[in-house]
């Protein structure tokens, strides 16, 4: 359900942002303005993006194989790293090129206002629609995560929905920028306006590409599940009455929902080497049980050298 959810957020995006790209692209021919020609390219770069997205969400859906014993799910990261640069090049580094070469190059003609005005009110509406769903399904997996909304745009393992939000988002406040750069200009007949917000959006667009692309960075890296999860798994690991310390909880999210623990136990004197297996299986199925985010689960389980039975055992196990 979560993998078609995003698939549906995606899709969503690449329709809105097709239409939108083609309609500011002839608004922009015929009108001569530099904020929509960079809304123009900017939404073509949303397309391109979103498609790395869909590719990204399918690819990371993957079965784990012996190459990868792990699975697919940090391919979403690496998509969604590739679009964060494409927000950044596509978009900012036209935009601000755009404006600046208009700004110094005499500026355009201006001229169709009533046409850029209505592809700008289709854009802001088609644009909202992708924006509402992909704030719907960050709602739905704030809730389920038990945490608000504005920390599940940093914390979610799904980038997808975060990335489209993030361009959304941007892309709203874009058509605003560019909408009143069109309107100053024709008040004015200066088109200092229209070059000005054609680099407003080049840098908002470089802002987002560099938050999404530090976000991707740190799960391509490799990152820590959620704290509570954490406290939760070493709360449960000292509820045994055969522990007596929980040394480590070390883990990493994987993808979507996929966390990988890897645990290190001290036990009780007297438990002895051959309980030991059985009592790192319990653990095993009780924490799959109880946490299912958790794909794969190593447990290093160590007993005191003087043991009636002669010595430590290390148990690694996986879930």
């Amino acid at each position: 359900m979560a993998q078609e959810e995003s698939t549906t957020t995606v899709v969503v995006a690449i329709a809105a942002n097709l239409g939108i790209a083609i309609a500011k692209g002839i608004a922009g021919a015929l009108s001569g303005s530099a904020a929509m020609l960079s809304e123009a390219a900017h939404s073509l770069a949303d397309t391109s993006n979103e498609v790395m997205l869909l590719v990204a969400v399918k690819r990371s859906d993957r079965p784990a194989d012996a190459r990868h014993p792990f699975g697919y799910g940090r391919e979403r990261y690496f998509w969604t790293l590739l679009a964060a640069v494409g927000i950044f090049v596509g978009g900012g580094v036209f935009a601000v090129f755009q404006g600046v070469h208009e700004l110094f190059g005499g500026g355009g003609e201006g001229g169709h206002y009533v046409l850029t005005y209505a592809v700008l009110g289709m854009a802001f509406v088609l644009e909202s629609a992708s924006w509402l769903q992909a704030r719907k399904q960050l709602r739905e997996d704030a809730e389920q995560m038990n945490r608000p909304f504005r920390q599940q745009l940093f914390a979610t393992s799904d980038p997808a929905a975060t990335t489209v939000f993030a361009e959304d988002s941007a892309a709203l406040v874009g058509l605003v920028l560019a909408g009143s750069g069109v309107g100053l200009h024709q008040l004015t007949g200066n088109s200092y306006w229209d070059s000005a917000a054609s680099i407003a959006i080049g840098v908002l667009l470089a802002v987002v590409a560099v938050v999404l692309g530090h976000e991707n960075r740190s799960l391509i890296i490799g990152e820590a599940a959620d704290q509570r999860l954490v406290d939760a798994l070493r709360s449960d690991l000292a509820r045994y009455p055969e522990v007596t310390s929980v040394d480590e909880v070390l883990t990493m999210v994987l993808g979507r929902g996929e966390v990988l623990v890897a645990a290190r136990v001290d036990l009780e004197d007297e438990v002895r080497a051959g309980d030991i297996e059985a009592l790192a299986r319990r653990m095993e199925r009780e924490v799959a049980e109880n946490h299912p985010p958790v794909r794969h689960f190593f447990l290093d389980v160590t007993a005191d050298s003087n043991t009636p039975d002669g010595g430590a055992a290390v148990n690694p196990a996986e879930a």
